[in-house]
């Protein structure tokens, strides 16, 4: 009797090492499982707020064009200089 009981005790305690060792090992799995979505999440918002979203091209509206078009034809035609051109034309692109 006392050979089988000692026999059952060592498989009692195995099977209870075996059982607390994959606890432990699944609860770490686990543990490094919701580290990593963590730091995936993380990162993701991270990646949003680093890529801002791109600005509308601003430009010259139809109006300006047309007073570009006209202080060039009164340049060419030497009504203005290209210093009084380069005035206006900052003038209006600023507006």
């Amino acid at each position: 009797m006392g050979l089988i009981r000692g026999v059952a005790r060592t498989a009692v305690i195995a099977g209870t090492a075996t059982a607390v060792s994959n606890r432990v090992s699944r609860r770490q799995a686990n543990r490094w499982s919701q580290q990593e979505e963590e730091q995936y999440a993380q990162q993701q918002q991270q990646q949003q707020y680093a890529q801002p979203a791109p600005a509308p091209a601003a430009g010259p509206d139809d109006d300006s064009i047309a007073k570009l078009k006209q202080l060039a034809e009164l340049k060419d035609q030497g009504i203005l200089t290209q210093e009084e051109f380069d005035a206006q034309k900052a003038k209006i692109l600023n507006s």
